[in-house]
């Protein structure tokens, strides 16, 4: 026994002992160390970043910017509030989502619209509001760009949209152009990252028939788009049964820009096997997580794409959140089961913002989606789950 321990202490000092030589180098100063405080800042550099702390002793805001960090206390907020709150969100959701066939259908739907109603409004109240009006943020064109970072169960909820959407003003989407991020590093890496140099070109994959899964007519409309957008030489449709997950896989790497049309889901208590409905199975958050990619921008125009789980919400595990983390710089994705016909207007229009000249222009990516859903959302104002699910990550 005594031989053992000896033989482990050596070990330990000799990993020390390395350790503190690769720090020697340079460039390797902070070498499995945390990154410091002044190093993430920069990810700050064009806006605000919100870190939203839940926890059983406090919760917080922390505003961090390129110049440091403000505290906005949340002294009435407490986590048990945050789980009743995003169970009543994912009740709201699912109602919608897979209503009760027994009952009335439109009385069960204005049942989960009014449920998420108040979720936006009870997130404006405990959890947006006081950062807005802290950071000054009132409204005034042009609309500042934010970024929200939750934690804990409020990774499951749309800090985006929160608001009380009857009253004028009172709501984040008339305030801020918001993205999100999973952490301050993951923003940080993809702010610093230049995008690829020389013409970019777009994977489509397109599913308007996905076996045991409803038609999606709409696919063929964000395809037919594509085509008119960018010539011949910069895209590669995958249609149908050409898009199978080997296929997908093999042609990722090869293309800045990615746009899937089909069907998503995720599994609340295993989000790793959650994914992209294709062809001949599922691409899972597991397969494009073990992968690394240079990519500009992905638009997954599929279902729960941005979704995470239920039982380690902090770990973001999500497909957006895999696609940012492995290179896709900005990356358009769910919250939730969204309309085929919804989706394809929204892709239409950001779509018809960023391409330009046959080529697509991804750093305008987030006040594109935000004017798309803004339009939607003034056609439906009573119907949050319409307008709700759209999300962007990256700069």
């Amino acid at each position: 026994m005594a031989n053992q321990v000896d033989r482990r202490i050596a070990l330990a000092r000799e990993w020390d002992s390395l350790v503190a030589q690769v720090r020697e180098l340079p460039g390797l100063e902070d070498f499995l160390r945390p990154p410091r405080l002044e190093t993430l800042l920069a990810a700050a550099s064009a806006g605000p970043v919100v870190i939203v702390n839940v926890s059983r002793w406090r919760c917080d805001a922390l505003i961090v910017r390129s110049t440091g960090i403000e505290v906005v206390e949340y002294p009435d907020l407490t986590a048990a509030e945050v789980v009743e709150w995003a169970d009543r969100y994912l009740a709201a959701v699912r109602a919608h989502a897979e209503p009760d066939v027994s009952r009335d259908l439109e009385a069960v739907r204005g049942t989960a619209e009014a449920g998420l109603d108040a979720v936006l409004a009870w997130a404006w109240d405990a959890i947006a509001e006081p950062v807005l009006e802290r950071l000054g943020y009132t409204g005034e064109a042009p609309l500042p760009r934010l970024w929200w970072c939750p934690t804990g169960p409020l990774t499951m909820l749309p800090l985006h949209a929160a608001g009380r959407h009857t009253v004028p003003g009172a709501s984040v989407t008339d305030r801020v152009v918001s993205s999100y991020t999973p952490t301050l590093r993951a923003l940080l890496e993809a702010r610093t990252r230049a995008p690829a140099d020389g013409p970019g070109s777009m994977l489509v994959v397109a599913l308007p028939d996905t076996p045991g899964q409803p038609p999606l007519p709409n696919v063929d409309r964000e395809v037919g788009l594509l085509r008119d957008l960018l010539p011949a030489e910069r895209r590669t449709v995958l249609r149908s049964g050409d898009a199978t997950v080997a296929a997908v896989l093999d042609e990722l790497p090869r293309h800045r820009w990615a746009h899937f049309s089909c069907h998503g889901y995720q599994f609340l208590d295993a989000p790793s096997d959650g994914g992209l409905l294709l062809a001949d199975g599922r691409l899972r958050i597991t397969d494009i997580g073990s992968r690394r990619h240079l990519g500009d921008f992905a638009f997954l125009s599929a279902c729960k794409t941005a979704t995470g789980g239920t039982a380690l919400p902090d770990e973001t595990i999500t497909l957006a959140a895999a696609l940012h983390y492995t290179g896709y710089r900005h990356v358009i994705a769910t919250l939730w089961s969204v309309w085929d016909e919804t989706a394809a207007d929204v892709t239409e229009a950001v779509y018809r913002a960023l391409a330009r000249d046959g080529t697509l222009h991804p750093d305008g990516a987030a006040t594109a989606l935000h004017e798309a859903v803004g339009k939607i959302r003034r056609d439906h104002p009573d119907r949050p789950s319409v307008w709700t699910p759209f999300v962007h990550l990256g700069p």
